[in-house]
C-alpha cells in the first residue's frame, strides 16, 4: 500500500513495535549518532527511532527507520522484498500472449504499469510554510554530526532531484550534502554519479543548475533515489511502481523543478558550474573517513516545510548500519534484471560486511570452459556492479548467501594462479585504497568445479554427504536418543 507521506510510515512503524520514541533530550553534534549506531548494530537492526528532542531544535528526528529486514518490507508494502523481485522478474518474461486469454491475462501487468506515472499538483503539504531569501536558515534544521572528525554537520538522507541540460530527463539520486553556513551547502555528486553528469553538462554550456532536495517521503520514494536504474526509467515512475500508486509532484516555489508532494522538508537552489568548495571529510559506509575533495556548491534560494515535519535521517560508518538493509533490498530486487543480462546468473550476494560494492559472490550455471571469467567480465561492464572489487564465482548448487560456505568452498576449490582474473576498471570515488581516485584494479576468482579443459586432467572429487537411506531412518529415531 501507498503512505501519504513519511510519518504516515512512521505511525505504522510505531503501530507495528517497530519504533521507540527518544524523549531524552540528545544533541545533535555526535549523540545521536552514537544513540543509533548501537541500535543498528543490535540484532536484526534493533527499532527505528524518533528523537523527540534534539537540543537546539523544535523538529524531532527519525533515524534508522529502514535498518532491518521487516521494516525494509514494511517501507515497500509488502511482507518480503522478495515479492517485487518476483513481480519484476514476472513483467520482464519476453514470452508474447497467444490467443484471447493469453491477451487478457497480460492486461493486469499493463493495468499496473500505466496507472505509476507521476502527476502534477499545485498545492503541497510540503509547502505548507515558505521561507525564502534572508528567511533561509539551514541552521535551524537538525541536521547531524555524525562523526568526531566529519568536516560538518551532514544531511544524510536527501532526495536530490536535478534535469539533464540537454534533454530535460529527471535524475533523482541520494548525494551526501555538508552544510556550510545558513543557506549554502555541498553537493557531494560523485565521479560516476548521473547527478555528476548533469552537472558536467551545464559546465559545458557555462549555466547554473537547478536542483531541489526533497528530505522525508513516502519510503518507496525515499528508496528509489538509491535504486540501480536503467538510465531510460525516470525514480519517479519506478516509485510509483513500487507503492501502486502515482507519486505526486509539486512545483517548486523559486526554481523549474517538481518534487514530492508529501516531503517534509524541500531545499530549493542553483548550482553555478564553475564553482568548487572543499567538502568532507565525512565518516562514510566505507567504515573509514572519505577526505577532502573539491565538490559545487548549492546555494538554497528557499525552504519549504510542512507545519510540523520530521526531519529524516541516517548515518554510515563502520558495517553493519541501516544502509546494509537498503542496500540487500537492492540486492535482491534488482537480480532479476540482472539475470536478463546474465541469464546464467543463479543467485548474488553483496556482502554487507564488505560494503556491498568491495565484492561478490555468484553462483552459476556452468555449462563451459571459462564461463567463470565471462560471468565477471559481464558484472564489471554492468551499471554499479563496475566498482565491485572482488567477484568469487561458485556452482550453481553453492549457497552464496551462506558466507561460511563460501569460504570453505573457494579455500577448496580454487588454485590462485590457474583461477585468478585481475583487470583494471572504475572504482568507487569513496575507495581510499586505489592507485588514483576512481580508477583502480579489481579480482575474479573461479570457485567452480574445474573443467578438463580448463587444465584440470584428475577427476574432481564429490562433496561429502551422508546417504539419504541413513539420514531418514536416524531422523525416524532422532527423539529416542535422547539428545
Amino acid at each position: 500500500m501507498a503512505y501519504n507521506g513519511f510519518q504516515d510510515f512512521l505511525r505504522r512503524l510505531e503501530r507495528e513495535g517497530e519504533l521507540r520514541r527518544i524523549t531524552v533530550p540528545l544533541s545533535p553534534y555526535l549523540e545521536i549518532t552514537e544513540v543509533a549506531d548501537r541500535m543498528m548494530k543490535s540484532p536484526g537492526g534493533g527499532r527505528a527511532l524518533l528523537i523527540e528532542k534534539p537540543v537546539g531544535h523544535s523538529i524531532p528526528v527519525a533515524i534508522n527507520t529502514m535498518g532491518s529486514r521487516r521494516r525494509m518490507a514494511l517501507a515497500l508494502g509488502v511482507e518480503d522484498v522478495e515479492e517485487i523481485a518476483r513481480e519484476i522478474e514476472d513483467l520482464l518474461k519476453p514470452d508474447v500472449p497467444a490467443g484471447l486469454l493469453g491477451k487478457l491475462q497480460m492486461l493486469p501487468k499493463l493495468g499496473r504499469l500505466a496507472s505509476v506515472p507521476p502527476r502534477t499538483v499545485s498545492s503541497a503539504p510540503c509547502q505548507e510554510v515558505v521561507r525564502t531569501g534572508e528567511e533561509v536558515d539551514l541552521t535551524q534544521l537538525p541536521v547531524l554530526h555524525c562523526w568526531p572528525q566529519d568536516g560538518g554537520p551532514f544531511i544524510t538522507l536527501p532526495l536530490v532531484f536535478t534535469h539533464d541540460p540537454a534533454t530535460g530527463k529527471r535524475n533523482v539520486g541520494m548525494y551526501r550534502i555538508q552544510i556550510y553556513d545558513r543557506n549554502t551547502t555541498g553537493m557531494h555528486w560523485q565521479l560516476h554519479k548521473v547527478g555528476a553528469e548533469h552537472h558536467r553538462r551545464s559546465e559545458e554550456k557555462g549555466q547554473p543548475i537547478q536542483a531541489a532536495v526533497a528530505l522525508g517521503s513516502d519510503p518507496a520514494v525515499i528508496f528509489s533515489a538509491i535504486a540501480p536504474l536503467p538510465p531510460v526509467i525516470d525514480e519517479m515512475l519506478f516509485a510509483g511502481f513500487l507503492r501502486r500508486q502515482a507519486v505526486e509532484l509539486v512545483p517548486c516555489k523559486t526554481i523549474d523543478v517538481k518534487v514530492p508532494a508529501d516531503a517534509e522538508i524541500v531545499l530549493e537552489g542553483r548550482v553555478d558550474p564553475a564553482e568548487r568548495r572543499p567538502e568532507g571529510p565525512f565518516g562514510d559506509h566505507t567504515g573509514f573517513y572519505t577526505l577532502p575533495e573539491p565538490y559545487p556548491v548549492f546555494h538554497v534560494t528557499a525552504i519549504t516545510q510542512r507545519a510540523s515535519p520530521v526531519y529524516p535521517a541516517t548515518i554510515v560508518g563502520v558495517p553493519p548500519m541501516e544502509d546494509g538493509w537498503m542496500g540487500k533490498a537492492v540486492e535482491r530486487i534488482f537480480l532479476p534484471i540482472v539475470r536478463v543480462m546474465i541469464p546464467e546468473i543463479v543467485d548474488m550476494n553483496l556482502p554487507v560486511e564488505a560494503c556491498f560494492h568491495n565484492m561478490a559472490f555468484v553462483s552459476i550455471r556452468k555449462r563451459w570452459p571459462g564461463h567463470a571469467f565471462k560471468v565477471m567480465s559481464a558484472l564489471w561492464g554492468l551499471g554499479q556492479l563496475m566498482f565491485t572489487k572482488m567477484i568469487f564465482v561458485f556452482d550453481q548448487d553453492a549457497n552464496v548467501q551462506d558466507l561460511g560456505e563460501c569460504i570453505w568452498r573457494l579455500s577448496n576449490n580454487i588454485d590462485p594462479e590457474r583461477d585468478m582474473l585481475v583487470t583494471r576498471g572504475p572504482i568507487d570515488v569513496l575507495d581510499h585504497s586505489s592507485r588514483a581516485m576512481g580508477f583502480g584494479s579489481k579480482i575474479g576468482f573461479d570457485c567452480t568445479r574445474k573443467l578438463p579443459e580448463e587444465g584440470f586432467s584428475r577427476p574432481w572429487p564429490d562433496v561429502i554427504t551422508m546417504s539419504p537411506e541413513v539420514k531418514r531412518k536416524i531422523d525416524a529415531i532422532w527423539d529416542q536418543l535422547g539428545l
